[in-house]
């Protein structure tokens, strides 16, 4: 399993997915641009305790992201999504993505995507943040598959 963020805005998320990979022992990479400067203080302070950033691949663009990712499905976390989190079957080589904080994924993120998931929230709820969402996902995909 790969957890990827796309073109991610607020580096407390991205330092926030940067533990939380290194807790899961799960790739991270980030799709560039993103909506601050990549050694944002803030982002270094939140992943300062996890050591190298061995796990964590950045990736000059979309069209960069897809060349590299390797095998397996794509798998879009969107509040768009098609299928609730609750009826999705991971799979081991699965890529969990999650747009950007403020627009989520354009068309095209949504066309590539193998699959598209949603995790059930209280009617009139708007979203989860991108790290607490990241968080649920690479659980449920634990539970499932790890």
């Amino acid at each position: 399993m790969r957890l990827a963020l796309f073109q991610p805005a607020i580096p407390q998320n991205v330092g926030a997915c940067i533990r939380l990979s290194a807790c899961f022992g799960v790739e991270l990479h980030v799709i560039e641009p993103t909506g601050f400067r990549f050694d944002d203080r803030a982002m270094k302070r939140a992943a300062l305790d996890y050591g190298p950033l061995g796990h964590m691949t950045r990736h000059a663009d979309w069209d960069a992201f897809q060349r590299d990712r390797g095998a397996g499905r794509l798998v879009l976390f969107t509040t768009k999504g098609a299928e609730p989190l609750t009826e999705f079957r991971f799979e081991t080589d699965d890529t969990l993505l999650f747009g950007s904080e403020p627009s989520g994924a354009p068309d095209p993120v949504h066309a590539a995507a193998d699959a598209r998931v949603l995790i059930p929230l209280k009617p009139g709820a708007r979203s989860l943040n991108l790290a607490v969402s990241a968080g649920i996902a690479c659980w449920e995909w634990t539970r499932q598959v790890g």
